[in-house]
């Protein structure tokens, strides 16, 4: 049995229960259920991996994840957050057989970061625009996994002169062909703002361009809520047919 029910606007929606009996699913919904008995219901949130892309020694990328983890926190109460630094992980080039979709990687640090994005139900990518595209460290990391991407969303958040703008648009196409959901809203540091913050320019703090980038980072996070909790519970679903 399968039971759902979700947080909004400070409310409960009714509760929904997806049971399953002789193969099929049978859908039953609980109008009447007090919200007492609802909170008691342990419902688990989603987790969201702020990806940092770029392995760099004199990267800026640590200074716009760090202000995203921070604003997302008080943002959003229906998602988790956690922060992942690609240079934690020291991932060789990829040189395995396949992807793990076909077969199982042999290189432990491949593993490890396997395992690590299998913790999450989505994920914000932190990238810069090199070269009109993404870091290779970043691309790297997405092939290095497969099945832990499968039907999750995936968020970017770009920087640069155009505000990362190509490297988002190369990496949503790199996204649809790992089998993720690439959200139509994303965040870009481009122009004035991003050498108002950048040690390129005048090296200020965050909040000096937070007015001008913070809608963009609601929406985003309003694309990624609705996206991850869809494809978390499809994911779920789909887990018990094939059991059932």
């Amino acid at each position: 049995m399968l039971c759902s029910s979700y947080a909004h606007n400070g409310g409960l929606k009714p509760l929904f229960v997806r049971i399953y009996l002789g193969g099929k699913t049978h859908h039953l919904l609980l109008l009447s259920l007090d919200v007492q008995m609802q909170k008691e219901i342990p419902m688990s949130n989603p987790k969201i991996a702020i990806v940092i892309g770029s392995t760099r020694d004199a990267r800026f990328a640590d200074k716009p994840a760090n202000w995203l983890f921070a604003k997302v926190k008080d943002l959003s109460s229906d998602l988790d957050f956690d922060l992942v630094d690609l240079k934690d992980y020291d991932l060789p080039m990829f040189n395995e057989m396949a992807s793990n979709l076909w077969m199982p990687s042999t290189d432990a640090k491949a593993i490890a970061w396997q395992e690590k994005m299998a913790e999450y139900d989505g994920y914000i990518f932190v990238t810069p625009e090199y070269n009109s595209s993404i870091p290779a460290s970043l691309k790297n990391a997405l092939d290095q996994a497969g099945k832990e991407w499968v039907r999750k969303p995936a968020a970017v958040f770009g920087y640069g002169a155009v505000g990362g703008a190509r490297a988002v648009e190369h990496l949503r196409a790199v996204a649809i062909n790992l089998q993720m959901v690439p959200v139509r809203s994303a965040v870009y540091i481009s122009g004035s703002d991003f050498f108002k913050v950048s040690p390129l320019g005048a090296n200020a703090e965050m909040s000096e361009i937070e007015a001008g980038i913070l809608p963009s980072v609601e929406a985003m996070l309003g694309d990624l809520t609705w996206w991850t909790h869809a494809t978390k519970a499809a994911r779920a679903e789909g887990s018990m047919e094939k059991a059932a």
